[in-house]
């Protein structure tokens, strides 16, 4: 949500590919609540909002229009009540399969139900719709991310690389360099 020159308008931000700067005037107040992986609402798609934002229009000045109802915009203090609401009219839903992806297993009702190899088609076909990515790409985020806490730490430029599994610094720096829109010697000088 956001808040600026007395309008508030309420944007749907999708997983992210790369790094992006976002703007933020200085006279505009934020507000944001993160969704686990794996949690979408089933009538926008999340292949949409990859690499992607989109604004709800608002109802009146209080309000925001979403699956053809007004809602009244969310604030800090209400944050887990507007969530619970959204569960509640299934407009926000989790897709298990994720969880167990990330975990590496082949369980629940499509390994269940399904043929091994339709599993498997299955269970990916699942986790991109619930997630707008493909697992390698969640796990080099990750990774990514791994890196960036490691040189934050502290830890050493060669001794990152060693420990996260890089082929070498020049494969480091591009993936942080994307994923993170930092070098390594950047992220360790901010420290």
């Amino acid at each position: 949500m956001t808040r600026q020159d007395g309008k508030t308008a309420l944007t749907l931000r999708g997983p992210e590919t790369q790094a992006t700067l976002a703007p933020c005037p200085a006279n505009a107040e934020f507000f944001g609540i993160q969704f686990k992986l794996g949690t979408f609402m089933p009538y926008l798609p999340v292949s949409s909002l990859v690499d992607n934002a989109t604004t709800l229009p608002a109802a009146t000045s209080q309000s925001f229009w979403l699956n053809h109802s007004a809602w009244q915009f969310p604030n800090f203090d209400d944050a887990d009540i507007f969530v619970d609401k959204l569960v509640r009219e299934g407009l926000l839903v989790r897709e298990a399969v994720v969880d167990a992806v990330l975990r590496g297993q082949r369980q629940g009702r499509l390994a269940q139900s399904t043929p091994p190899k339709e599993s498997l088609r299955s269970i990916q076909r699942h986790f991109i719709q619930a997630t707008g990515l493909t697992h390698r790409t969640i796990q080099q985020i990750e990774r990514a991310q791994q890196a960036a806490d490691l040189l934050e730490q502290g830890v050493s430029i060669l001794d990152t690389v060693d420990q996260i599994g890089y082929a070498d610094q020049s494969h480091l720096t591009r993936s942080l360099k994307r994923f993170i829109g930092q070098t390594p010697a950047q992220i360790s000088r901010k420290r």
